[in-house]
């Protein structure tokens, strides 16, 4: 009887520890289960499931443990245009300006690098309040580029406006510090050296970067001498194939048929235009739909490298910006409208 009961005794006791390790043993699979639906992305799971069929335990922990490697950043493509008919940007060319190359058959005969129906567009003798801001949204309507040659003085008025055509990523050159004609008897070498790089600096001061080194000479005025330095400063040299003479232009109109009527004739080229004038402004937009409707395709020239202007004329251009004044109040403090 004793006997007996202690066999009785002895088998509950291994039943319980059996229980007991049963209760307190893992599953492999439940653990792997875990893991691959919180650690593992959707197109992950399924093949961290099915592999860990055949896989042992430990393997299981391994792999379902580690975090799946973060994949790599598409490159981000580029800002797709608002406009599905807008005149655009057929190609980008980049200029290399070592020795002054010249642009524009106007004067300059050796570089014929369009192709029919291909048009630079050019605007001269801002920045200007208003009417440049215009050509800018103009331009950015029609997702398309020019390249802008600023008067310096300009450019010191209203550097906030200039650095906004940079910032649209237009090309940015100069036209002279003061729009002087530089084939004037009464300009001497010197002056007109003065003139091209003080032009240079102010536009530089302004963007609060390097310019391109593209110029355009006021009145489309060549002095050979001046020809000459650009050349030795590798600066381009722009004139035009298509004058719009916008600045003599009664109203938009004008300017719009002047430009068709000159650009249907030559077939291609570039064309001058001035962002300070209100009327060519006006112009614009319906400008950019005839020559979109036209068939003709925007060039956008670009320099290879930036201008790197001259010390003495920055400093130059820092103190004519320095002078003393009587008053720092702004203006509507000093001027106020009483009668309109």
């Amino acid at each position: 009887m004793r006997n007996a009961l202690g066999l009785m005794l002895a088998s509950v006791g291994a039943a319980v520890v059996i229980a007991a390790l049963w209760f307190w043993t893992p599953s492999p699979r439940g653990d792997l289960a875990v893991a691959a639906t919180v650690s593992a992305p959707p197109a992950e799971r399924l093949a961290a499931t099915a592999s860990a069929k055949a896989a042992p335990a430990f393997e299981d922990v391994e792999v379902t443990a580690t975090s799946p490697a973060k994949p790599a950043v598409p490159p981000q493509p580029k800002t797709a245009c608002a406009n599905p008919d807008a005149l655009g940007v057929s190609r980008v060319v980049e200029i290399d300006t070592t020795g002054g190359p010249g642009f524009g058959f106007a004067h300059f005969k050796q570089l014929d690098f369009l192709t029919e129906k291909e048009i630079v567009l050019t605007f001269d003798d801002g920045p200007w309040p208003v009417n440049t801001p215009a050509v800018l949204k103009s331009l950015a309507d029609e997702c398309t580029k020019a390249v802008f040659f600023p008067i310096g003085k300009h450019a010191s008025y209203h550097p906030e406006i200039l650095k906004q055509v940079a910032a649209a990523g237009h090309s940015v050159g100069a036209h002279t510090w003061s729009h002087a004609n530089l084939n004037s008897k009464k300009m001497d070498e010197q002056q007109a050296m003065d003139e091209i790089e003080k032009g240079f600096s102010a536009v530089k001061l302004a963007l609060g970067a390097a310019p391109s080194p593209f110029f355009r000479f006021p009145q489309l005025q060549h002095g050979p001498a001046a020809v000459a330095y650009l050349g030795s400063r590798n600066v381009a040299m722009f004139s035009c194939d298509v004058d719009s003479f916008d600045f003599k232009a009664k109203d938009a109109t004008q300017i719009i048929n002047s430009v068709m009527t000159k650009i249907d004739k030559a077939g291609k080229g570039i064309i001058l235009m001035h962002d300070f004038q209100r009327h060519t402004a006006e112009a614009l937009p319906l400008l950019l739909r005839r020559l979109k409707a036209g068939g003709y395709k925007v060039v956008h020239m670009k320099a290879k490298a930036p201008l790197q202007t001259l010390a003495e004329y920055d400093e130059a251009v820092i103190k004519d910006m320095k002078l003393p004044v009587a008053s720092t109040r702004p203006v509507n403090n000093v001027v106020q409208t009483v009668t309109e």
